[in-house]
C-alpha cells in the first residue's frame, strides 16, 4: 500500500456560509481513509485528502446527508 495521500477536489452546490462548510466537512470527514477536508463556500469547492482514492458515490452520499449536492469533481 502506498503512503502517498490522494487529494481530490469536489464541486458542491448549496454551501453559503461557514456552517455549511462545517456540515459538509464533518460528513465527508467520517468516511474511511479521509485525513483532511477543507470546504470553501465561496467557490463551492471541497478539497479532500485521503489515504486511498474515494468512491465518488460514497462522497456524494455524505454530501447529500449534509443537505447539499455534489455536482462532480472540480476541473
Amino acid at each position: 500500500m502506498s503512503s502517498e495521500a490522494v487529494t481530490t477536489v469536489y464541486q458542491v452546490t448549496g454551501m453559503t456560509c461557514g456552517h455549511c462548510e462545517g456540515a459538509v466537512a464533518e460528513e465527508i470527514g467520517t468516511l474511511d481513509g479521509v485525513t483532511s477536508v477543507k470546504a470553501v463556500a465561496s467557490t463551492g469547492q471541497v478539497t479532500v485528502i485521503s489515504a486511498v482514492p474515494l468512491d465518488d458515490e460514497t462522497v456524494r452520499a455524505a454530501v447529500d446527508e449534509a443537505g447539499y449536492e455534489l455536482t462532480g469533481r472540480a476541473a
